[in-house]
């Protein structure tokens, strides 16, 4: 163990076997680090207080929410963000670039698949009751195919490091949230550090706005020269609202809720003060199950009545899809490496974490024998619900938690402890080392496109690996440095 210097980092310990983002092992900085490392030593300690009092208020400001759902009620909190830049040097991004978009581009590939002639079921690849057993899988979604065969136009995949590498944590591709926290993020950290930032060569992450509404016109209908933009929210109560927001005025789309649009003649049309008009891509952040009440739902007061037949027709598009849920399954997940084999005939260029099935009679054995070491996780939760930190949990709480993993068993997955990578943060006037993941966002249309930048999740209480904002973790920007 070695401490390295200045001063203020003297409660900055670096730990074996963790990978620390900004030092090597033996202390100093990493060769991408040196200016970031310099400035901080630099700055005096009204100087530091007042870059991260700057980037916090700048959040206040904006009112940049999420909310925390506890047993009793929903809480809206202010995210907490930490204003040290994690940097990630080219040559690193652009290996991230690379597996990133071969992965989306395979889930595409496999969504088609398994709504077609399901011929990855058929060979043995993925068995059939993953797929068709999935909760999430849609059979009203058979036999269709969306525009440019894109299931999934925007994804949200989490990526962490450990001293072997990056991985794959999990795929969001249902309704991922989170990139207006990427360049809420830039544009506070770059308004406070603008000399280092400047400096540092720091590749811009801005135009995501318009490269996904370019995404997004890139599935219109056919013929639509000029295609309307909507923005389909459930509306002021949802947790992420704050970024529908932000993402409406980002890509020129109206932010709608379910009861200011109407289907006629299988068309879509919004209504306005001057009349009805049409709209032909509804960018939704709206659950499948409540999208369309004539089809999903019945009690769903959110959607549109029949919104997936003017789908089907061709006449709107929808991202992302319907039914691309089954996609970011936590069992399906397991198969993703076989699933680029399978249909690119390359080997992943991200690996997954070692992933434990329950479902299989081994890997419930392996998980009920040494929960006190894994990550166990509910399938079809997100957001850090659900889950049990082994090494964190009590005997009884462990004891508590097999029984529920016993009387469903298909329902959870297990993985290991992870020692996630650490990355320096301003904890009261000094810097201390905290877990860390990536969230980069994915686009794809015509082409699959990534902004170099992500949302950089941490773990902001001390010891703690879960970085979810719903269980205590913040945010920082994350800098894509050029040669």
């Amino acid at each position: 163990m070695s401490t390295p210097p200045p001063d203020r980092f003297r409660n900055y310990t670096l730990e074996d076997p963790v990978y620390d983002e900004m030092f090597l092992p033996e202390g100093n900085p990493r060769p991408h680090c040196h200016g970031l490392f310099d400035a901080l030593a630099d700055f005096s300690d009204e100087q530091l207080s007042g870059i991260q009092e700057r980037v916090t208020r700048s959040f206040s400001n904006e009112g940049i929410t999420f909310t925390v759902y506890g047993d009793a009620e929903a809480e809206e909190r202010i995210i907490p963000v930490d204003c040290i830049p994690r940097l990630l040097p080219k040559s690193e991004w652009e290996f991230l670039d690379a597996g990133l978009t071969q992965r989306l581009q395979t889930l595409n590939l496999f969504l088609q698949d398994i709504y077609g002639d399901a011929q990855i079921v058929a060979d043995g690849v993925i068995p059939a009751d993953v797929v068709f057993g999935c909760p999430q899988y849609r059979p009203e979604m058979q036999g269709f195919t969306p525009p440019r065969g894109t299931w999934v136009a925007v994804c949200g995949t989490d990526v962490v490091r450990t001293n072997e590498g990056f991985h794959v944590l999990e795929d969001n591709l249902r309704v991922p949230s989170g990139v207006s926290y990427m360049i809420a993020n830039r544009k506070a950290t770059k308004a406070s550090m603008r000399r280092l930032y400047r400096e540092s060569r720091v590749q811009e992450v801005e135009q995501y706005g318009r490269l996904l509404q370019q995404t997004l016109r890139e599935l219109a209908p056919d013929g639509r020269e000029n295609p309307r933009l909507a923005l389909l929210t459930p509306g002021v109560y949802n947790s992420a609202f704050y970024e529908h927001m932000f993402l409406s005025r980002e890509i020129d789309a109206e932010l709608v809720e379910g009861q200011d649009l109407l289907v006629r003649d299988g068309f879509v049309y919004m209504r306005t003060t001057t009349g009805l008009e049409r709209v032909d891509v509804i960018y939704r952040r709206v659950d499948d199950d409540f999208i369309d009440p004539t089809v999903f739902r019945s009690d769903s007061v959110l959607g549109v009545p029949g919104l997936m037949d003017a789908y089907r027709r061709g006449n709107v598009a929808l991202a992302n899809a319907p039914g691309t849920g089954v996609a970011d399954d936590k069992s399906v997940y397991a198969y993703v490496p076989d699933m680029i084999r399978y249909y690119r005939d390359e080997e992943p260029l991200l690996k997954n974490v070692e992933t434990y099935l329950c479902r299989n009679p081994d890997g419930l054995a392996y998980t009920l024998d040494n929960l006190d070491t894994l990550v166990v996780k509910r399938v079809g939760e997100s957001g850090g619900y659900g889950m049990l930190v082994g090494i964190q949990a009590s005997p009884a709480e462990r004891a508590e938690y097999a029984e529920q993993i016993r009387a469903n068993p298909s329902d959870f997955i297990a993985q290991p402890t992870l020692d996630l990578s650490r990355s320096p943060c301003l904890i009261d006037g000094n810097f201390e080392p905290r877990h860390v993941d990536l969230r980069p966002f994915i686009l794809h249309g015509q082409a699959t496109r990534i902004v170099p930048g992500a949302f950089c999740r941490v773990a902001l209480r001390r010891g703690s690996i879960v970085v979810n904002s719903s269980q205590g973790g913040g945010g920082k920007d994350v800098w894509v440095l050029e040669d």
